[in-house]
């Protein structure tokens, strides 16, 4: 299995930004729609410039394995806020699935905090050395 955990990281990073990108791009084409939105949950407006840099910066970030840990705890902890502000109505079956999606990927990018990008990443080749995974830092 060792000799497939580079491309299987790389996958599971690219799906975890995926998600990301395509939705900071949506944020831009419906910023309208998108402030009322945050605005009608308590949220300012006014981070909605702050929310899309995040996303798709994050996002190509991750996918690309650069600054990996510390922008993955700053993707798991704005999902976690996201799920609270916006998915946290346990009376509606379909925000509690929500919710718990965004718990689960907040979960994934702890793990990518905890064990790196891996070594198909932009940060194994900005250190010098093979990331593997296992913890190795970078």
């Amino acid at each position: 299995m060792t000799q497939f955990q580079g491309p299987i990281v790389l996958t599971g990073r690219i799906l975890l930004a995926l998600m990301f990108i395509i939705s900071g791009f949506n944020k831009i084409n419906a910023y309208a729609g998108t402030q009322q939105y945050m605005e009608a949950f308590g949220v300012p407006g006014a981070l909605l410039p702050l929310v899309i840099l995040l996303e798709l910066v994050g996002g190509l970030m991750i996918a690309a394995g650069l600054f990996t840990r510390i922008t993955a705890l700053a993707l798991a902890g704005f999902t976690l806020i996201a799920a609270v502000l916006f998915h946290a109505n346990f009376g509606d079956q379909v925000q509690t699935i929500f919710f718990m999606k965004n718990l689960s990927i907040a979960g994934g990018f702890l793990m990518l905090t905890a064990f790196g990008p891996g070594a198909l990443s932009v940060d194994a080749r900005r250190t010098g050395g093979e990331l593997s995974g296992s913890g190795a830092s970078a």
